[in-house]
């Protein structure tokens, strides 16, 4: 696969989300259910003017068919990028794989 570099754009977006996540990470720390880091996560957003869209459902296509189910993304910020809102002791490779198939329905 191909790789653009990032534009200006998405890293300035980027650096707002980063920042929002680290503010509560370092607020409430590790241990809570993943639905109050998300809702702390839109709060956070909110606050910083970034444009969200919540829990939203992306289609499953293959083999070039697009078939009757989908996957749904916990966060989708100013249409460019997602975030998936975790919380584990340790990552999984199945949480990347979700980057690579919106990727590719693109």
């Amino acid at each position: 696969m191909n790789y653009k570099p990032i534009s200006e754009e998405i890293e300035k977006i980027a650096k707002k989300v980063i920042d929002a996540a680290y503010v509560i990470h370092k607020e409430l720390g590790p241990g809570l259910l993943e639905k109050v880091y998300e809702i702390c996560f839109y709060y956070e957003l909110s606050k910083r003017g970034i444009k969200f869209k919540r829990q939203v459902n992306i289609p499953i296509v293959y083999d070039g068919k697009m078939l009757d189910e989908s996957f749904r993304i916990d966060v989708l910020i100013e249409d460019k990028i997602i975030c998936e809102i975790k919380s584990v002791s340790e990552m999984n490779p199945v949480y990347e794989a979700h980057f690579n198939i919106y990727e590719t329905n693109k």
